[in-house]
């Protein structure tokens, strides 16, 4: 009778067993098998691939896809005003004369720019802007080019340089605004002094250098024309009003300077240009793509893989 009871249970257990196994298929067997290892191992590979989930998320690996970087910046204004008066032909900057020299080593200048607005005056006993304030270089370029002495009344009108200058720089944007002046001479012409004509420059925020141009001592400086139609020199004193100048330049925040030759003068540019650099502020933005994807499925299949084995593994009923 005993007997009969234990066969009959052992039997129920195989039906069971088989039942789970129609209707759950392996996974009955990990969370049914009769082996507590198996259990247990089983648990902790279901908790090891939900912690591999938990990390691998919260900790992404990222990997940089693209970069944007964005410049903001103060865009300079800068007008050169260029004396064409009949002394800039002097002799005085081999190979060339003064003006053809200045020529030179402004477009030089403007050549550098990449993002200022360039304008240009000429002037002698009268001043004349020849390019507004522009981004257009190579215009800016042909017109210096185009430059000659006695174009305009012969003299020497710093003052209406500097209001002319100051005409076309006052409203322009941006908080640089820079006036170059380039002479040879003594304000003798115009209708504007000099100082009242800095005095409303300093108002409007516009800061002056002033370049005297010439050597020391004397030096060759046209006269008239001989009789086959060129110029006739004769050497003359240089007369420079540098204390006017700088009077000029330190009312505005700016400065003077000296140019004696072609050298000099070149790198007088390139220092200006090196101080008067407008603040650049950049901003970097940068994409990333998350790589947790990666690990978290290098997880997941280990998990399945170990519960395969282990569904495998598991006694038969």
């Amino acid at each position: 009778m005993m007997g009969q009871q234990l066969e009959s249970t052992e039997g129920n257990s195989t039906m069971k067993a088989a039942l789970d196994k129609r209707q759950f298929g392996p996974w009955a067997l990990v969370t049914g098998a009769s082996s507590g290892i198996g259990k247990e191992f089983a648990r902790q590979i279901a908790a090891a691939g939900i912690n591999v989930v938990l990390v691998a998320r919260r900790e992404a690996l990222l990997v940089e896809v693209g970069r944007i970087i964005s410049k903001d910046f103060d865009v300079e204004q800068r007008v050169l005003a260029i004396d064409l008066s009949s002394s800039m032909l002097a002799l005085d900057f081999r190979p060339n004369n003064r003006i053809e020299v200045a020529k030179a080593k402004v477009k030089q200048f403007i050549a550098r720019r990449t993002s200022d607005r360039i304008g240009i005056v000429a002037f002698a006993g009268e001043a004349l802007t020849q390019v507004p304030l522009t981004t257009d270089y190579p215009v800016v370029m042909q017109a210096v080019s185009n430059l000659q002495a006695g174009q305009l009344e012969d003299g020497t009108a710093i003052g209406n340089a500097i209001a002319t200058a100051a005409n076309r720089l006052r409203d322009a944007p941006g908080k640089s605004r820079v006036l170059i002046l380039l002479t040879d001479g003594v304000n003798n012409r115009g209708s504007i002094e000099p100082l009242v004509a800095a005095k409303a420059a300093e108002a409007y925020g516009i800061k002056i250098y002033g370049i005297g141009v010439g050597s020391v001592g004397m030096a060759p400086v046209p006269v008239g024309r001989n009789a086959a139609g060129g110029l006739r020199y004769e050497y003359q004193p240089v007369e420079i009003d540098e204390n006017l100048l700088s009077n000029i330049a330190r009312m505005t925040g700016g400065r003077y300077f000296r140019a004696r030759d072609a050298a000099a003068l070149q790198n007088i540019y390139a220092f200006i240009d090196q101080m008067e650099r407008a603040p650049v502020h950049s901003t970097t933005v940068v994409r990333y793509r998350e790589l947790y994807r990666w690990p978290l499925t290098l997880g997941l299949l280990a998990l399945f893989a170990e519960l395969a084995i282990v569904a495998w593994k598991a006694p038969l009923p």
